[in-house]
């Protein structure tokens, strides 16, 4: 591990002149970049702690939800009106890491970790286009059986892990970001990147920029939420897919839903097609809604070993529906 320096600040104006300095970083609960530091990620010369700012707050307001980037995972997860109102927020939460790394690990820095392909998170040098652009990608040809079925691209099948992501996808949240440049926003559907040609830019965050907040907006409709995470073990684990659904019913008719996957491509997956298709269907006609589901996998890729994928993202799409 690089030697760095290490300073504190507690106000964003000065957290962010110091992350325009070259080779700088910052760090909140450090659950993600410790590792990155660890597995030679990333080795940047100074280190600015920004524990300290006044960005951990989660407020309701007739607008919706807002949330401080700062916030402990935990923290929200137990807020009572994202226990009450936002489920599908709550639950992605809750089956995300564990106890202890919950009560570490931010908002704005679970959104931003990185993919947790095997290749990428090598102890040894392997092709890796995310690492060494240009180097290739090893799990194009390797071991595939946890990669995307969308979105891919001959340089990076890789997906990413974030299960927060997934809900604030299906619930339309946007992304607050502010830099040199002042505040932006970005929907939560396109914060994270397709790999395309430039596997190794993760999300839209530009260099200097700090994300401040999530905002969720009240007519999500999300009292009747659901996110369904499935994973090889209880526990402490990824998904292998997973899948977040807001619904709205009349009576047992679907009169709207939102749709998002995890596990399946570089970013949450929102199945546009399905959310139209269901509507007017009884949540209680499972082969419906499954017919439903599967005929917006057109654009669908699987790889060698990771087929399953498909089957078991469309039952989980349905699942989380029924559920919410």
């Amino acid at each position: 591990m690089r030697t760095f320096s290490y300073h504190r600040v507690s106000d964003v104006d000065v957290a962010l002149a110091a992350l325009r300095q070259p080779e700088t970083q910052a760090i909140a609960g450090g659950t993600e970049l410790v590792n990155w530091l660890k597995e030679g990620i990333e080795a940047p010369a100074r280190l600015v702690d920004i524990t300290g700012l006044p960005l951990a707050g989660v407020e309701s307001t007739p607008d919706g939800l807002r949330i401080g980037a700062l916030a402990r995972m935990s923290d929200v997860a137990a807020h009572p009106v994202v226990r009450d109102r936002y489920p599908v927020l709550a639950q992605s939460l809750l089956r995300a890491a564990s106890a202890q790394l919950r009560n570490m690990a931010t908002i704005g820095g679970n959104l931003l970790q990185r993919t947790r392909c095997p290749y990428f998170r090598a102890d040894t040098a392997l092709p890796c286009n995310k690492r060494v652009p240009g180097s290739g990608c090893a799990a194009r040809h390797g071991d595939t059986s946890a990669q995307a079925i969308f979105g891919w691209s001959e340089h990076c099948v890789a997906t990413h892990p974030s299960d927060l992501a997934v809900a604030l996808a299906a619930l339309d949240a946007t992304i607050v970001v502010r830099g040199e440049a002042g505040e932006r926003r970005i929907p939560a559907t396109e914060f994270h990147r397709l790999p395309g040609d430039e596997p190794e830019r993760h999300t839209e965050l530009r260099a200097g920029e700090l994300i401040t907040a999530v905002e969720v907006p009240a007519e999500s409709g999300a009292e009747h939420s659901h996110y369904l995470k499935v994973r090889e073990r209880v526990s402490y684990e990824f998904a292998v897919v997973s899948a977040a659904a807001v619904v709205q019913l009349s009576g047992t008719t679907i009169t709207g839903a939102r749709l998002a996957l995890g596990g399946v491509a570089h970013r949450p997956w929102r199945l546009g097609g399905a959310e139209q298709a269901v509507v007017g269907l009884s949540v209680s006609d499972r082969p419906a809604l499954l017919a439903a589901v599967a005929a917006d996998f057109g654009d669908a890729r699987p790889l060698p070993g990771n087929e399953y994928k498909i089957t078991l993202a469309q039952r989980a799409a349905v699942r989380a529906l029924q559920a919410a």
